[in-house]
């Protein structure tokens, strides 16, 4: 199954790269592509993994859906970002 979710606090390939660790981690994704600049995550998973599974994995680190950013996930991306700069 593909999933494709437009993300807020996309900026570079740090947060790019968060992105890909953490969801590649959840059993049944199978792969996980970011595009940087129309902040599309584009996921191919198992059908036992929900939307709303990713959504929230997504909102946790700080990435959450288009439209729906607080101020504390725009302060968890930027330190996503940094993490993922190093990584």
């Amino acid at each position: 199954m593909e999933t494709k979710i437009i993300v807020d606090n996309l900026k570079c390939g740090g947060c790019a790269n968060t992105i890909k660790n953490n969801l590649q981690k959840i059993e049944g994704v199978n792969a996980v592509a970011v595009e940087v600049e129309t902040s599309e995550v584009t996921l191919l998973h198992e059908f036992a993994v929900s939307k709303q599974a990713l959504l929230d994995k997504l909102s946790s680190l700080g990435y959450p859906q288009q439209g729906t950013t607080t101020g504390m996930q725009k302060v968890k991306s930027y330190v996503s970002c940094v993490v993922g700069r190093i990584s």
